[in-house]
């Protein structure tokens, strides 16, 4: 059985399932401030197995009318279990109970269907700057 919690995990727990995205492969970033920025965020959920953290997800928020949902990951070895759904579904009821409509997020190429499933649609405009 799966445990929920609504904190951040441990740095250590968390820069172990990060490098299991492939994200950050250029070293942008360190852990200690990937760590620092998840710290920062308005609401995070925690999804753990036997004391091993598998999923993660977290909003930055104005904690009115505007919501960013932000790094979704999903152990490989729990991806299609339905861990992915209870982090989003985390995350939304969050939402929901602050009364907050206006939800956003970009997600992984190829992730679209996941995120279509549970009721996000697509726009089509993105600027950005590196």
């Amino acid at each position: 059985m799966y445990i929920i919690k609504e904190t951040n995990p441990t740095i250590d727990s968390y820069k172990a399932l990060h490098q299991t995205t492939g994200w950050n492969a250029k070293g942008q970033y360190t852990y200690e401030q990937l760590y620092k920025a998840i710290c920062n965020s308005w609401f995070s959920t925690s999804i753990y197995d036997e004391g091993n953290l598998i999923g993660y997800g977290r909003i930055i928020s104005d904690s009115i009318y505007q919501t960013f949902i932000c790094d979704v990951m999903v152990h490989p070895d729990y991806q299609r279990k339905g861990v992915g759904t209870m982090v989003m579904d985390a995350l939304l009821e969050q939402c929901q109970k602050e009364n907050i409509k206006w939800v956003q997020l970009f997600c992984a190429k190829g992730k679209q269907p996941f995120y279509q499933k549970l009721g996000f649609k697509e726009r089509m405009m993105l600027f950005y700057t590196e």
